[in-house]
């Protein structure tokens, strides 16, 4: 067994010849190992390349992913306000109606530009609260005023002062309410 053991020692450790890797030359030695210095080098340098051209691939992936996700909010602004401005255009034609017209007839066209305005804004996944009859829930209402009633449940919503709404089920506005205190 105790000739199996590998050597300890430089001086235990057999010449070795040209086919074999070192004579013992040193020489020789330097100029093998110069050589795997540059190669290691080459290729250090071919990988540091390679990193740095990745970064570079990122940062630019990154600045254009941020600029569609800009160009994207920005059409879909473009497109709510071209919508809103319909609308607007509808208020300015209902105010310049002459004032002795019947007031059903007036009534009537402020009604539809209502009803366009709330589709326009449903569309756009914003829904009014229902609020009215409803226990308070400080997440949904504002309570701006309280009422002694012997007619309601405790902090039940019996008036809404401004309508809340959300926004695909977020929170956009909270409903002003006024609530019942017994």
């Amino acid at each position: 067994m105790a000739e199996e053991q590998a050597p300890k020692t430089a001086d235990d450790l057999p010449p070795q010849d040209a086919a074999g890797g070192a004579s013992g030359d040193p020489a020789r030695e330097g100029a093998g190992t110069s050589a795997e210095l540059e190669a290691l080098k080459r290729e250090r340098d071919e990988h540091y390349d390679r990193y740095l051209r990745k970064v570079a691939e990122f940062d630019n992936y990154r600045r254009r992913v941020e600029r569609e996700r800009r160009e994207q909010a920005d059409r879909a602004v473009v497109s709510l306000l071209e919508e809103l401005l319909t609308i607007v255009d509808d208020f300015e034609r209902a105010l310049g109606v002459d004032a002795g017209e019947s007031g059903a007839a007036y009534r009537k066209g402020v009604e539809m530009i209502h009803a366009r305005l709330v589709d326009l804004l449903r569309k756009q996944g914003v829904t009014p609260i229902d609020a009215l009859g409803q226990d308070f829930d400080p997440n949904l209402h504002e309570a701006v005023m309280q009422e002694s009633s012997a007619d309601h449940r405790d902090n039940e919503v019996i008036a809404v002062l401004r309508k809340g709404y959300t926004l695909n089920d977020r929170l956009l506005r909270p409903a002003a309410v006024k609530v019942a205190r017994s």
